[in-house]
């Protein structure tokens, strides 16, 4: 990690625009990495190099408070990780939108959360290189 690199997400990182939620349902890419199913998708709108939206599904954690801890802590370990994906799109000149749904059963470990995302942010540059490399 780099240590002049600023660990933040703010609001414009955030994945807000319903039309946008919306658009990457329909449109984008998935995969999994248990416990988490990634769906991504390049965008062309004025928003920042990378957005990204959480969801933890209220069939297996019925209380708020249990949905909002795992969504928390799912944006933490995200924000931490984050900067190599955002390096990668800066060089390629790319706008990504990204959304982590938590399919799990159990309340998590926050260890766990950090090494999945981890995972899947890998899994999400090398897709990207893919895609990348596909279309020229």
């Amino acid at each position: 990690m780099n240590s002049l690199a600023r660990y933040t997400l703010s609001k414009k990182e955030r994945l807000k625009s319903r039309k946008l939620i919306e658009q990457l349902f329909r449109e984008g890419q998935s995969f999994s990495v248990t416990p988490f199913r990634i769906i991504w998708m390049f965008t062309q709108s004025p928003s920042p190099v990378l957005q990204a939206g959480f969801s933890v599904s209220s069939k297996y954690f019925k209380k708020a408070v249990d949905r909002n801890r795992i969504k928390r802590q799912m944006r933490d370990a995200y924000r931490l990780q984050k900067n190599t994906l955002m390096e990668k799109l800066q060089l390629e000149q790319k706008q990504l939108s990204v959304f982590f749904i938590y399919t799990g059963r159990v309340l998590p470990e926050y260890s766990t959360l950090f090494d999945k995302t981890g995972t899947a942010l890998k899994n999400l540059i090398k897709n990207f290189h893919e895609n990348t490399a596909a279309n020229t």
